[in-house]
């Protein structure tokens, strides 16, 4: 668990498995973000559509004790979700959602979003360590994420936490021409 030292005072932390009810509303929220099309492969509708069952088993799987995945979120003072990223964990020898095969163990990195009004503080980067740490701690040998190409607002950050292009780019479904790059972190 880490605290931000700004006048904000945020709480980054694991969720719960019954926090579902917040997991489901913060990623509504993001998924209206006007980035929202570049960032996630999910669209509002999609998410809107799904019924409780999903988002629970979705915290679940993603909670506190969790061993296949962890999402953290960053609480304000009022204990109002504006922040959240999500760390997968992908076996070595699987096939990733896009059909690449993983050759080694390792983390991916989704679902990073942070309310524009927190935004610049330093919350992501607080996000980003504390997900970092779970993920090292696990023994993952590196973590990877995917970012549309014409995010330049992403990949600008995730540069500056230290994530550098692999070389690999993913293909949009569907035949667009557009794609996403894959950014990697080793194992310090």
């Amino acid at each position: 668990m880490s605290s931000l030292d700004s006048d904000d005072n945020y709480l980054v932390r694991a969720i719960r498995a019954d926090e579902w009810p917040a997991v489901k509303a913060l990623r509504l929220l993001a998924l209206q973000d006007p980035v929202a099309h570049l960032a996630f492969l999910q669209t509002y509708e999609q998410a809107v559509a799904e019924p409780d069952s999903f988002w629970q088993d979705r915290a679940v799987g993603a909670a506190e004790g969790a061993t296949g995945a962890r999402q953290f979120v960053a609480e304000a003072p009022d204990g109002t979700w504006v922040g959240t990223v999500t760390v997968l964990v992908e076996e070595a020898g699987t096939t990733d959602w896009a059909g690449f095969p993983v050759e080694r163990r390792q983390g991916h990195v989704v679902g990073v979003f942070v309310q524009p009004e927190h935004r610049g503080c330093g919350l992501t980067e607080v996000l980003f360590v504390e997900a970092l740490e779970w993920a090292w701690g696990i023994g993952v040998e590196r973590v990877r994420l995917i970012v549309h190409e014409d995010n330049g607002r992403a990949q600008r950050f995730y540069r500056r936490v230290g994530f550098l292009p692999s070389g690999v780019t993913v293909p949009l479904a569907g035949g667009s021409a557009e794609s996403e790059l894959e950014y990697v972190l080793e194992r310090p």
